[in-house]
């Protein structure tokens, strides 16, 4: 999958939390994609867990709950069973 659906999914995102989208054919022509496209991306994050919502007064699309996408990669993880596993055999 191509960098820049990631990027259009971010900037989606981030319009998105600030309350900024516009109306969808707005929106759109903002991202340089088809509203059919756009319907797709919103619907594939949904699929997600996006609690998207439209707000026909502000014109815009907004999270009904806090929170938003993060993709990206991140370095040394440190998973709890990796803590627990280092801390027995400290205790063995």
């Amino acid at each position: 999958m191509p960098k820049r659906y990631f990027d259009r999914l971010q900037t989606i995102d981030y319009l998105i939390r600030i309350k900024g989208t516009g109306k969808p054919a707005q929106l759109a022509k903002r991202l340089r994609i088809s509203e059919r496209t756009l319907y797709e991306f919103l619907k594939m994050m949904k699929e997600l867990g996006a609690p998207i919502e439209y707000d026909r007064y502000k014109e815009s699309y907004y999270y009904s709950e806090k929170g938003g996408f993060n993709i990206r990669f991140t370095k040394n993880l440190v998973t709890a069973s990796a803590v627990l596993l280092a801390f027995l055999i400290t205790l063995w």
